[in-house]
């Protein structure tokens, strides 16, 4: 199993007897991007570790996330805020907001691609994060870096692509994982005509629905911040689990500052 780090040293952890030893890294501290007054630590797998779907499954089951080809969890010195969550697939229900929204999206139907560079993806996500992320660095993005931060050389991602009337509106880029989906991206048309679909709950409702079609347990679901409002949304998809003090729990920490969401 992948073990506390205490400094800057690489830690050599194992997983499983059969497994080679997984050095972890602890990133210099920087602002945080969440909570503002914060500084944030990551402690990232290194990125020579050989890298594959099961081993992945094994990580993101002990709160690990990874952006492109990083392995990472949260790792701050003084803050436990960001919690691994996931969905239990074999309980959800729909609220009657969630029903809503899938009503008004019945006339969307979806397509799976292997992930590459298409340029009318390329399009959406650029209006995506134009309109979402004005002047955070990511409002100007590059076709090649596109890529490189939504998929890995290794992990086994599929893009599922929203259209209506022949139009694409969006796509959840979606890991598979042992038993499970692990939502690594959303992005939408922002324009106000599509507004009132709320297309990023839908994309995570379709994600629940086709995951339970294909007989999986769980959707994991990144990072829930209590007090950050672009992540405290998860909290609306019931039942959740939390990752903290080691093992998966069925409610959220007591206290926030008093856990660790490290992995033993």
């Amino acid at each position: 199993m992948v073990s506390t780090l205490s400094d800057n040293t690489p830690q050599n952890t194992s997983q499983e007897p059969s497994q080679k030893p997984i050095n972890l890294y602890l990133s210099a501290e920087h602002e945080c991007s969440y909570l503002p007054d914060r500084m944030a630590n990551s402690l990232f797998v290194d990125p020579q570790a050989e890298m594959g779907p099961d081993t992945y499954s094994a990580l993101i089951q002990q709160g690990f996330r990874r952006s492109g080809n990083y392995v990472y969890t949260p790792y701050c010195k003084k803050c436990h805020d960001c919690v691994p969550v996931r969905l239990d697939l074999r309980q959800f229900s729909l609220s009657r907001s969630q029903k809503r929204c899938r009503k008004k999206n019945q006339d969307v139907y979806v397509i799976e691609k292997k992930p590459a560079y298409h340029e009318e993806q390329f399009q959406l996500y650029t209006r995506y994060v134009k309109s979402r992320h004005p002047g955070g660095g990511m409002d100007e993005p590059e076709g090649d870096k596109y890529l490189e931060f939504l998929t890995s050389d290794w992990s086994d991602t599929v893009f599922f692509e929203f259209y209506t009337a022949e139009r694409l509106i969006g796509i959840a880029v979606t890991d598979l994982v042992e038993n499970g989906f692990s939502a690594v991206y959303t992005f939408f048309e922002p324009s106000e005509h599509y507004q009132k679909r709320s297309l990023g709950v839908y994309a995570v409702l379709w994600q629940i629905e086709e995951a339970q079609r294909r007989g999986l347990d769980w959707l994991y679901l990144g990072y829930w911040i209590k007090d950050c409002n672009k992540m405290n949304y998860k909290n609306r998809y019931q039942p959740l689990e939390y990752y903290y003090n080691h093992q998966w729990q069925r409610t959220p920490p007591p206290s926030l500052s008093d856990v660790s969401a490290l992995p033993e």
